[in-house]
């Protein structure tokens, strides 16, 4: 299960996610929503919290996964490529519209993926969704994103085409997608107003919201020996540190090292992204000290 698609540059669960509001598309995912209640906008200047990091990302963004409330802001609009970041899309629809104990085929084109995968999906044979869902956020499967994406649409084009209306109905502005798994950059990017909403979203989710957090997961599955082992790629949730409750690492050439890491800090729920970050590993802790003693509504 080698990643070379996504962050993983550092080797579970934590308490459940407080009372979000579950949005539930009208028709499972095409369709426009009229308001997104966990939507997160941009706020006034100065914010809660003023930190100078040394060596800044390209763009970032300190939230209130709870409230929505912004506490730091850098570029918060700014668009840019976002890797596996892309998962976190690819996952809601997923979720939204299909139930774990399914059972999809693996076709030549899921084998035939480029970066990090599950790596061991036994073509032709018909598999639970589960252990694909879990893959596809644990270990950043591109392999399980084509075979996901497949799965609901038929066809990876068709996919795409869901991923981008369901994100114009939620009011992500600065989003497009270009594949289900983020290895593509061109034509794939977003903004950290748009992944904190949409890692609102994925933790309102109770299925992802288990997925995210866990740091080892063990299936049966059709492959020698008759089991499939998956490790959290996420070096916050893969090292066990107290209170990391998700969500996704990525990193291409022309992303960089993007992340967004939830966890509780100071009887809050915060949210940190970061894309394109020289050092994502010294400064996602750094902002979540200083979301955890900012003043304002816990």
């Amino acid at each position: 299960m080698v990643d070379d698609d996504d962050g993983g540059n550092g080797p579970a669960a934590a308490t459940a996610n407080r009372r979000l509001p579950v949005v539930h598309p009208p028709d499972r995912g095409s369709a426009p929503v009229v308001a997104n209640p966990l939507a997160v906008r941009p706020a006034p200047n100065p914010t809660p919290v003023r930190i100078a990091l040394r060596d800044p990302p390209k763009a970032g963004l300190l939230f209130d996964v709870d409230s929505g409330e912004v506490l730091w802001q850098d570029h918060p609009r700014r668009r840019l490529p976002i890797a596996s970041l892309t998962k976190m899309m690819t996952a809601l629809l997923i979720a939204e519209r299909h139930r774990l104990s399914e059972r999809l085929r693996i076709t030549a084109a899921a084998l035939n993926y480029r970066g990090s995968g599950i790596g061991v999906l036994p073509r032709g044979k018909r598999v639970e969704l589960k252990p694909l869902l879990y893959g596809l956020l644990m270990v950043s499967g591109n392999d399980a994103a084509i075979a996901l994406a497949q799965h609901d649409a038929r066809s990876q084009r068709r996919f795409i085409a869901r991923m981008n209306r369901r994100a114009a109905g939620l009011g992500l502005r600065c989003s497009r997608f270009s594949s289900p798994s983020g290895i593509r950059d061109r034509g794939n990017y977003s903004c950290p107003l748009d992944l904190a909403t949409l890692a609102r979203l994925d933790l309102a989710n109770p299925v992802i919201r288990r997925i995210v957090a866990t740091r080892r997961a063990r299936f049966r599955f059709p492959v020698k020996g008759g089991i499939l082992d998956m490790f959290n790629i996420n070096p916050f949730i893969a090292e066990g540190k107290p209170g990391f409750t998700g969500v996704k690492t990525g990193l291409t050439q022309a992303a960089g090292r993007c992340y967004v890491i939830t966890a509780h800090r100071g009887g809050r729920h915060l949210g940190v992204v970061l894309l394109n970050s020289p050092d994502p590993l010294r400064q996602v802790p750094r902002l979540l000290r200083a979301g955890a003693n900012a003043r304002g509504r816990p």
